[in-house]
């Protein structure tokens, strides 16, 4: 079966985005000095990259990086959503992006089906829905010294408690902590 593996950056108090799914806060020079300090860290999101088959994401990920200045990913891209198509595809990512309308674990068997090992789980929702149906092995999540007081929470509400066991932490110079989890279920 496919394992999922999340690699995502929050706010101090749990927001991934604004609430309008503004992530500018991400970028901005102006969070702090000691941000500054760390540009050039490297918080080791290539190296998780490089041992995933593909990504998947949900349909407002997918739009937001339509947004950025290019395609970031040169491997497969797995976009679930009800709302879009093939069709409805940039010419320039025709070929590197799948639509699909399945729930998480038709998805997880569809990839297993055609050699994926490991998916990048990206977006709040795919994440929180792999995560309920035991799609997800692990989390990395980079906590980013800034408070946005509103916006759109890592973890929604859950049903039942899911249990983690801690791999590590990491803090560096910019004043992000990184965080290493093993979901036990």
């Amino acid at each position: 079966m496919l394992r999922g593996h999340v690699f995502i950056a929050t706010s101090l108090d749990g927001f991934i985005a604004r609430r309008d799914g503004d992530i500018g806060w991400l970028e901005e020079k102006s969070i702090s000095a000691a941000r500054l300090d760390g540009e050039n860290e490297d918080h080791g999101y290539a190296d998780f990259l490089a041992g995933m088959d593909g990504i998947i994401m949900g349909r407002r990920t997918f739009e937001k990086v339509l947004t950025f200045d290019s395609w970031p990913f040169d491997k497969p891209v797995v976009v679930l959503s009800r709302f879009i198509s093939a069709v409805d595809l940039p010419s320039d990512i025709a070929g590197r992006v799948t639509i699909l309308n399945q729930p998480p674990r038709a998805v997880a068997e569809y990839l297993a089906g055609r050699g994926w090992e490991h998916a990048y789980i990206d977006g709040g929702q795919v994440i929180q829905a792999f995560l309920r149906e035991g799609l997800i092995a692990d989390l990395v999540i980079t906590r980013i010294p800034i408070l946005l007081g509103d916006g759109l929470p890592l973890f929604g509400a859950i049903e039942d408690h899911t249990e983690l066991r801690h791999l590590g932490t990491k803090a560096f110079p910019s004043g992000f902590v990184q965080s290493r989890y093993k979901v036990l279920g």
